[in-house]
């Protein structure tokens, strides 16, 4: 068998500080650790489609389908491991660090992975802050919109022997979704929202009953997705936007609370054999419309009609947001 290059998810995963709890006592961090393995590491990766390439002593090398699985794969396992340290003093705490990239690899033919998208990963993990995710900007394209935990975006990083810098996003887990750039010195405690910042907000469903409720969270869903596409974009998840459904909502308050600029809110109704959707973008800091338009479209294929109303307010949003910069 030849080797073969292709295009793969890759995460690695570390220790924090493994030499010195060994030191402290080899035989009990061992055992710790075979137990996390297969009460935790394993399970979440055979759950999420992994493969582990290799063990790395302390740490592992783990291939995925996709950049979604390793994610969700590393966000169960930082998880996990925050559960299971709850009352371990810190000196004895196993914490993990956690780099995924998506990149060119090459497999050869005992199934081992080298070449870059390897090197990457790794060099992501060794900055990584201990218990956070550390994603690469193409590995980070991959799952914008659809995180549920707080990111933060560590800008252009020089990386050990990588010749060119390379953009890295930090994921924390156990903090709530919010999309965030990092501070730096000037920055004030009140840092104004990023410059194409944006929530979509649960569509009402109007007079449809619970039948149109799953459509209706559909097109929400939907839309906070093809938003993420928008270049330079930062939109907050659909799990932390959900938190709002049906509640009577101050706007300028989750422009605080989410560190947004625009809000999109709108509505979905049914009748007659037509669905009509109303939406409005709304500047979060002076609750002023921005923009705001009607799709009547007829009841025929649901899912059919979401894609194309997606797609209209897509376009037209991603216009609108460029002209309100």
């Amino acid at each position: 068998m030849s080797d073969t290059r292709k295009i793969a998810a890759i995460l690695v995963s570390d220790v924090v500080g493994y030499s010195r709890l060994a030191g402290a006592d080899e035989d009990r961090t061992l055992s710790r650790l075979r137990g996390l393995r297969s009460d935790l590491i394993d399970p979440a990766i055979a759950a999420h489609h992994g493969r582990i390439v290799k063990r790395t002593g302390d740490g592992s090398l783990v291939e995925f389908r996709s950049v979604v699985d390793a994610v969700h794969c590393a966000i169960e396992v930082q998880t996990g491991l925050i559960e299971r340290n709850a009352g371990v003093p810190d000196d004895r705490r196993i914490v993990f660090r956690i780099g995924i990239h998506l990149g060119d690899v090459v497999e050869e033919s005992d199934g081992d992975l080298m070449g870059d998208g390897v090197n990457i990963a790794a060099r992501l993990e060794g900055i990584c802050e201990p218990g956070a995710i550390c994603l690469s900007e193409d590995a980070y394209r991959q799952v914008k919109g659809r995180l549920d935990l707080a990111v933060t975006d560590l800008g252009l990083t020089q990386l050990k022997n990588i010749a060119d810098p390379m953009r890295v996003y930090s994921l924390q887990a156990g903090a709530p979704a919010v999309v965030k750039a990092r501070p730096s010195a000037s920055d004030s405690d009140a840092r104004p929202p990023p410059r194409l910042s944006i929530v979509v907000l649960p569509f009402a469903n109007i007079g449809g009953g619970a039948e149109q409720e799953p459509f209706v969270d559909g097109v929400t869903e939907s839309l906070t997705t093809d938003l993420s596409r928008i270049r330079g974009s930062f939109v907050i998840g659909r799990n932390t936007a959900f938190t709002y459904k049906g509640k009577a909502v101050d706007l300028k308050q989750i422009g605080r609370e989410l560190n947004v600029r625009y809000v999109l809110e709108g509505s979905v109704q049914r009748g007659g054999g037509r669905m009509r959707v109303n939406v409005q973008l709304i500047d979060a800091e002076t609750g002023n419309h921005l923009w705001a338009e009607r799709f009547d479209k007829p009841l025929a294929d649901l899912f059919d009609m979401q894609d194309e109303i997606v797609a209209r307010l897509a376009n037209a949003l991603n216009a609108q947001l460029t002209a309100a910069e």
